[in-house]
C-alpha cells in the first residue's frame, strides 16, 4: 500500500478565446483580480483549426494563454472551471456583442509530466473530478516535448503553442526550486 501524500504544485492556466480583444481583455482581468499576478501571456492564436465554436462565437477567434505566477494545488480545478463558467455568462449578459458567447474560457494547469484541461462534458478520455467539472490530459511531456493523444484538440498539436507551454513548464520548474 502506498502512502497518502499531498499532490506537488502546479501553474494553473487559462486558455481564453474570442473574437473580441476587448473580450480577451476582460477574462484576463477577471482571471487576475481572482487568481492572482499573470507571469507568462501568450501571444493570440488564430483559430483556424476548427469552425466547432463558430455558431455560437462567430468566426475568426483567437486564443490567448496566461499562466499565473502563484503555484496551486490541482485539486482547485473544478472551482476554477466554474467561476470562469460564471465570468463567460456575466460576459454574455452584457449584450455587447451579437454573438450567444462572445468569450471562452478554459482554465487548466501544467505540470512537470502534463497539460489537463477542465471541461463540463464527459467522454470516454475524462475523469469526474466533482460539481459537475471533468478533467482531460491534452498533452504529456515525453522524451523532453509535448506529444498528443488520439483525442488531443487540433489546435493543441500547434508547434507554437508547445514552445509557450515550454515556457510554462520551465518556469514552474524553477519555482518548485526556488
Amino acid at each position: 500500500m502506498g502512502d497518502i501524500q499531498e499532490p506537488r504544485k502546479i501553474l494553473p492556466i487559462v486558455a481564453a478565446f474570442s473574437r473580441y480583444g476587448e473580450a480577451l481583455e476582460w477574462g484576463k482581468t477577471q482571471a487576475e483580480a481572482a487568481w492572482g499576478e499573470i507571469a507568462l501571456v501568450s501571444e493570440p492564436f488564430l483559430l483556424t483549426e476548427t469552425t466547432y465554436y463558430d455558431q455560437e462565437m462567430g468566426p475568426g477567434q483567437s486564443k490567448q494563454f496566461w499562466a499565473f505566477s502563484e503555484l496551486r494545488s490541482p485539486g482547485d480545478l473544478p472551482d476554477w472551471k466554474r467561476t470562469s463558467n460564471r465570468w463567460e455568462e456575466t460576459y454574455a449578459q452584457t449584450g455587447l456583442w451579437p454573438e450567444e458567447r462572445p468569450l471562452n474560457l478554459d482554465p487548466g494547469y501544467i505540470s512537470e509530466a502534463k497539460l489537463i484541461l477542465a471541461t463540463t462534458k464527459d467522454r470516454d478520455h475524462r475523469i469526474y473530478l466533482r460539481d459537475g467539472i471533468y478533467a482531460e490530459v491534452t498533452l504529456h511531456f515525453r522524451h523532453k516535448a509535448w506529444t498528443s493523444w488520439p483525442w488531443t484538440y487540433p489546435d493543441y498539436q500547434r508547434p507554437e503553442y508547445h514552445e509557450f507551454f515550454d515556457r510554462c513548464r520551465a518556469y514552474l520548474r524553477q519555482r518548485m526550486t526556488a
